[in-house]
């Protein structure tokens, strides 16, 4: 019988037809803070579901939710109280925190009190070092706190209160966030707030306007040029700079191509012509030319490259043909089955296991007679 209720199955539909037909298991990872949001966890249950409902194996669910912290593989509390305990928090007396946290709650990392309301865990990083030490509770930010301070929101927690982070709407539980993280609005009263900068945030802003630091004034409705109007503009004002700053000077003969020595074959291992770097061109086209070349591709003269010369260049007909006759000799594996696996193994296993289980089938029988 499935833990699941019909609810979680509706919302499981929902999650599910936002995406194509084809790419349904891009849905999997709304669908595990679902099943989260139903049993506080990711449990082997909520595995089977999101595989159930989206076609895949167990395996390949299960490995996405071992990828991502926020993914818990065991009960947790209605409260997740992470403690940054990395350098600059550190410094700033996370450890102290997260210490204090840990005596008093009986708890170590990744640890839930006895009442279930609470799970304990440091956190490496919590991205708010310019509010340092920090502590999230389900990740809502609780600023500059102390041991005493932590210690006052836990107590609060445990009694059944919801204190106010330091930015962000009201607390609500694991349950409750996994469900806004699925997709869905959360319906609590004051559930949606707008936050504030902390003075953090805003002490770069402060310091420019007391020393009169601004930004240079720009037009907003200024036309946007092309990037070649653009590129054209900055080489004609280049030119025009280096013209100022040259001074006037003879202008030296420039030597004929034929006094320049010629660079052999033997010198530059290659017997490609010399071809000039493609550098007006993107990195993107550079890259498909690479990928995919054809007979007017040009090929750069690099040390160790040794380009044929005898025969004719295949015509781009002949390189479609052999694309074409590769490309259905290597298809490429279903969201079914790992890449590379064809049923042909499969088969000759198979059949293997199948005349042992005969063989073993006909021993017997003679032993018993």
């Amino acid at each position: 019988m499935s833990v699941f209720t019909e609810e979680t199955r509706v919302r499981a539909r929902e999650i599910i037809a936002r995406y194509p037909a084809d790419r349904s298991r891009s849905a999997l990872l709304p669908l595990l803070h679902l099943v989260q949001s139903e049993e506080g966890y990711v449990s082997p249950a909520g595995v089977a579901f999101c595989a159930e409902v989206l076609g895949l194996n167990k395996a390949q669910v299960g490995a996405v939710a071992t990828f991502y912290t926020m993914y818990k593989r065991r009960p947790t509390g209605d409260y997740l109280v992470s403690v940054c305990t990395n350098t600059m928090c550190n410094v700033l007396g996370g450890q102290e925190v997260y210490d204090t946290l840990t005596e008093h709650l009986g708890v170590g990392h990744d640890e839930t009190t006895a009442d279930g309301k609470i799970t304990l865990e440091h956190a490496e990083c919590l991205a708010a070092c310019d509010y340092g030490p920090v502590m999230t509770v389900n990740y809502d930010f609780f600023d500059q706190v102390d041991p005493q301070a932590a210690l006052g929101v836990v107590e609060e927690l445990r009694s059944g209160g919801r204190p106010q982070p330091s930015r962000g709407a009201r607390l609500c539980t694991l349950k409750e966030m996994s469900v806004q993280l699925a997709g869905f609005a959360d319906e609590r009263e004051g559930a949606v707030a707008d936050g504030v900068p902390g003075e953090p945030s805003l002490r770069g802003l402060h310091l420019a306007q007391q020393h009169g630091v601004s930004a240079p004034g720009f037009d907003r409705d200024a036309p946007i040029p092309s990037k070649a109007e653009a590129d054209a503009a900055a080489a004609k004002a280049k030119a025009a700079e280096q013209a100022k700053a040259a001074p006037a000077a003879e202008p030296k003969a420039v030597p004929a191509a034929a006094d320049k020595p010629a660079r052999s074959a033997e010198a530059t291992a290659s017997t490609a012509p010399d071809v000039k770097a493609p550098d007006d061109k993107s990195p993107e086209v550079r890259a498909a030319e690479t990928r995919q070349p054809t007979a007017d591709t040009a090929v750069p003269d690099a040390p160790g490259t040794k380009v044929p010369v005898d025969g004719a260049a295949p015509t781009p007909r002949d390189a479609q043909q052999a694309e074409a006759a590769g490309a259905a000799s290597n298809a490429p594996a279903g969201d079914g089955k790992p890449a590379g696996d064809t049923a042909t193994a499969q088969d000759r296993n198979l059949r293997e296991a199948e005349s042992n289980t005969d063989a073993a089938t006909s021993s017997d029988r003679g032993s018993q007679k």
